[in-house]
């Protein structure tokens, strides 16, 4: 049967052991289940905690230990940090940074699911940078592993600039997901959005839908529905 990810939120919004249940259940959906090769293992993160000088929050290390390798899922577009490139700026803990160095992904020390927190910046982060992101690492685990899979640069993946009132015209089957609005810092109608059903996934961010489907036959389905049928295809199939 195929995973249900609107049935599967709220176990990932509880707390952080049904995050990693969700994260489980959503790889081996959309892309391939993840193995005991795919994380680090407990040495690697007690040694970048020595170098540091500072306890990892445990959300931290039980990501880095379930699925830290797994670039499909953490670094294909935005980068999470191997545990020998933590670091820590502004009493924040960096973990994760825009491919093109222009934010950055952290969290303050202390606690076991601390906030998440970032920064918009040009330059290297500063305190006075950082805003409010997600409230939970574990949170911010699940949308990163949404984002990257969306995000991942193939055939199946389009973006579309949708204006709000356009997302009416979303195919049937592509809900709203009933995911926390972010980054916390922005208005309402200013924070990321994301839609799904079982053959489609697509984040609204900034009047931009970035979708992903399982085959090009569902991204199509995607675009009649939002642009209308392509009409060199209608004469085509006419003239047939």
């Amino acid at each position: 049967m195929t995973f249900d990810i609107h049935a599967a939120l709220p176990t990932a919004l509880a707390d952080r052991a049904g995050a990693w249940e969700f994260i489980r259940a959503f790889a081996a959906d959309r892309s391939r289940a993840i193995g005991d090769a795919d994380g680090y293992d407990a040495a690697e993160l007690d040694a970048s905690a020595a170098r540091l000088g500072v306890e990892l929050p445990a959300a931290l290390r039980e990501l880095y230990r379930l699925l830290g390798r797994r670039e499909d899922l953490t670094s294909n577009h935005d980068v999470l940090l191997p545990p020998d490139k933590l670091y820590v700026e502004d009493d924040v803990l960096v973990f994760r940074e825009e491919n093109q160095g222009v934010a950055w992904w952290g969290v303050r020390l202390g606690g076991e699911d601390p906030a998440v927190v970032v920064s918009y910046s040009p330059a290297t982060p500063t305190a006075e940078h950082w805003t409010a992101w997600l409230p939970k690492l574990s949170l911010a685990a699940v949308e990163m592993v949404l984002s990257e899979t969306v995000l991942f640069d193939d055939k199946l993946m389009e973006a579309q600039d949708l204006d709000p009132e356009d997302l009416d015209e979303l195919p049937e089957e592509m809900a709203e997901l009933a995911f926390p609005g972010y980054p916390e810092s922005e208005p309402p109608g200013e924070r990321v959005r994301w839609f799904a059903g079982p053959n489609l996934l697509g984040r609204y961010d900034g009047g931009m839908m970035l979708i992903r489907a399982r085959t090009e036959e569902h991204l199509e389905l995607f675009f009649d529905a939002v642009c209308g049928p392509d009409e060199d295809e209608d004469e085509a199939a006419e003239e047939a």
